[in-house]
């Protein structure tokens, strides 16, 4: 009997499960679990925010960390004869939606972008708008208030096209899917039997990766001390940044993120390290002045910092205009295919003899537990005008009417947002709040605020996109596992409210344990300089870069652009060698312009085992490696616990490792031995 329920696929292997009411699968094991483990994936976005803003897709790890806790926590209980209910794959489902909504709030708050971007320290670095109206000194008080009030919009403006989304366009929602396929396969007997090695891998590669950043933390006393300043290829590779930090959040990264990611990383920090940048301090006293600060925008990093924008802005607009054609384009064709309203009611749903059993059974349950269309409206009407009033106060800049303009467009855009990312898994969230950035800071001027005003404006609409496609994603989800579409929304009203209530303690606890946005630290917080160089672009325009900044800024913007349609074009109509999988990605290009090599580095070698163990064994590493990363990164992100708390009492490590080249040494041993 065993064998014949591995072979049942689909919703034939859940048959006989019994289904519980909406309200049952909301348990207060999921909800504990799901707040711990919220917390540990806002700490890993956060670091992640703060070192090089590349964040992968975690749900599959959110997943898989839940069951695992779960079902640690449900087996030890059953043994002891103390609790007999069941952990469901819809329980598993609300678990993941509660965790991913919290840490999506990490990432869509801006701790590490436009948040950050409005703080005289940030400010001192970029010349410029540093003025008491274009700062904003960074508070939990009008931090908490500011994310309370303008996360949550975004979880009504979608939900009465949730069965539009899901049941008449059937778009796919890729990493929804993905998820959902997990979570169905953990709960079958014969996934149950892989979960318990996936599980016993990640806690090894846990326990690893955190005692190799406990090992490397006795050897950091010091500034450019330990193994994270290694010059692994000498050290003049290493003063342009090219070396392995030995970082095990990193190298998990890599194994989550595509190849071609990775690979664009390393070929633009070689470009932009290896050859831009030197041919272009050649020019020093010539394109800029010789006396400036390292961290100048007017010289050396200016050219660093808005050539990087320019790739990244033109990278984000031909996204946006794509995707606004590709939604129009569906929405047409879906049109005068179907020649049916916008609004699909359970009897405009196709239930005849020819649709299988997966879909009768998951239509069904999606259809079971309504979510009334005037519950969304009345909620986006009413938060939204206490969104105008609340973020109008926190930031005077930016007036009420500004706010309202944003609301009135956020639906328009959430719309899209959530469309394009069912069709291609982008979402573009970032890209309407740089849009945002321009539009608004160019709108009120530098001398009225304009800093302030694009960096909130920022904040309201990614706010708003961002929650509307994550709440999608998880739609789709729930449709395939047969989660209540109310217990995902109250999740992820739960998980919402939790990351905007831990997020900014834990950007607070960075804050205080270390410097957040110096270049030279061990959190440069890149993207908290790249977004208020945004803003500074859009209210002074471009008088604001150095001598032929605006040529290369042109150039590379333009670069952006031209890789995507090769790309889009080699996609469309080459497909026999499908080329298009070797185009790189302009915004992964961009990246390292700003911040070196080193992390790319790291990615890379987190790519070369994934490579090397998919060769020798393609469907262990497709099983596995997911846990293998989650692993590392969980493990090497939680020792910056203990790590930042012994920095905050005082504790030092003992030694410092430091590389010198020989005539250095040379020196430093004449001096100790007392020689001249």
């Amino acid at each position: 009997m065993e064998e014949e329920g591995n072979n049942l696929k689909g919703e034939e292997a859940f048959r006989n499960t019994m289904m519980l009411p909406w309200t049952e699968q909301i348990t207060v094991r999921s909800v504990v679990t799901s707040f711990v483990l919220s917390i540990v994936f806002i700490f890993i976005v956060c670091k992640l925010n703060f070192t090089t803003g590349i964040i992968p897709s975690l749900n599959v790890a959110a997943g898989l960390l839940g069951f695992a806790v779960i079902n640690a926590y449900t087996t030890l209980l059953n043994n002891c004869g103390i609790l007999k209910k069941p952990f469901t794959r819809q329980e598993n489902t609300v678990i993941q939606t509660f965790v991913i909504a919290a840490s999506g709030i990490a990432f869509s708050s801006g701790m590490g972008t436009y948040l950050l971007g409005m703080s005289p320290y940030i400010a001192s670095q970029v010349d410029g708008g540093n003025t008491p109206i274009n700062t904003k000194t960074i508070s939990l008080g009008w931090m908490f208030g500011f994310l309370f009030v303008v996360s949550f919009v975004g979880l009504f403006s979608i939900v009465p096209l949730r069965k539009v989304m899901i049941l008449k366009y059937k778009l796919t929602y890729p990493s929804g899917t993905a998820t959902a396929l997990l979570v169905n396969s953990l709960h079958t007997p014969k996934g149950a039997k892989l979960a318990k090695k996936q599980i016993a891998l990640l806690f090894k590669s846990f326990c690893g990766s955190f005692a190799f950043g406990f090992f490397q933390w006795f050897f950091t006393a010091g500034d450019d001390c330990g193994f994270s300043t290694f010059p692994t290829f000498g050290l003049q590779a290493y003063s342009k940044r090219f070396y392995f930090d030995f970082s095990s959040t990193y190298v998990g990264v890599g194994m989550i993120c595509p190849y071609i990611i990775n690979a664009s990383l390393l070929l633009g920090a070689i470009f932009s390290w290896g050859i831009l940048w030197p041919l272009i301090e050649l020019k020093k006293g010539i394109w800029y002045s010789t006396d400036l600060p390292s961290g100048s925008l007017s010289g050396i990093q200016g050219y660093r910092v808005f050539t990087a924008i320019a790739m990244i802005l033109g990278d984000g607009l031909y996204h946006c205009i794509i995707m606004l054609i590709r939604v129009a384009y569906s929405l047409i064709t879906q049109y005068l295919k179907k020649r049916v309203s916008s609004a699909v009611d359970p009897e405009d749903v196709d239930q005849n003899s020819s649709e299988d059993f997966d879909s009768q059974r998951r239509t069904e349950y999606f259809l079971k537990d309504e979510i009334p269309s005037w519950v969304a409206i009345i909620g986006y009407s009413v938060l939204a005008v206490i969104s105008i009033i609340t973020v109008s106060l926190i930031f005077p800049q930016l007036k009420w009417y500004h706010v309202l303009i944003t609301y009135l467009i956020a639906p328009i855009l959430a719309f899209c947002n959530a469309y394009g990312c069912g069709l291609t898994d982008w979402s573009l969230a970032a890209n309407y709040g740089k849009l945002a950035i321009i539009i608004f800071s160019s709108w009120v001027g530098l001398e009225h605020g304009g800093l302030i005003a694009g960096l909130a404006s920022c904040g309201v609409m990614m706010s708003i996109v961002s929650t509307a496609s994550d709440l999608m994603q998880d739609f789709k989800t729930g449709y395939l596992t047969l989660a209540s579409p109310r217990s995902m929304f109250v999740s992820q009203v739960l998980g919402t409210a939790t990351g905007c209530l831990v997020s900014p303690l834990m950007f607070w606890f960075f804050h205080k344990a270390y410097t957040l946005g110096d270049p030279q630290g061990s959190y440069p917080a890149p993207y908290g300089e790249v977004y208020r160089g945004m803003a500074l672009l859009g209210a002074k325009g471009f008088s604001s870069l150095p001598k032929n900044c605006l040529e290369l800024a042109i150039i590379f913007f333009l670069l952006a652009v031209f890789i995507n349609i090769v790309r889009d074009l080699l996609e469309r109509y080459e497909t026999k060698y499908r080329l298009h999988r070797f185009v790189p990605n302009p915004m992964a290009l961009a990246i390292p312009f700003y911040l070196g090599g080193y992390f790319a580095i790291d990615m890379c070698i987190g790519s070369l085992i994934l490579f090397l163990w998919e060769k020798k064994n393609k469907q262990k590493a497709k099983d596995y490696g997911p846990a293998l990363a989650s692993g590392l990164i969980c493990g090497d992100s939680l020792w910056s616990v203990p790590a930042a708390i012994l920095s905050l009492a005082g504790a030092n490590p003992p030694i410092c490792m430091k590389f010198l080249s020989r005539a250095m040494n040379n020196k430093v041993d004449t001096f100790l031995s007392g020689g001249h």
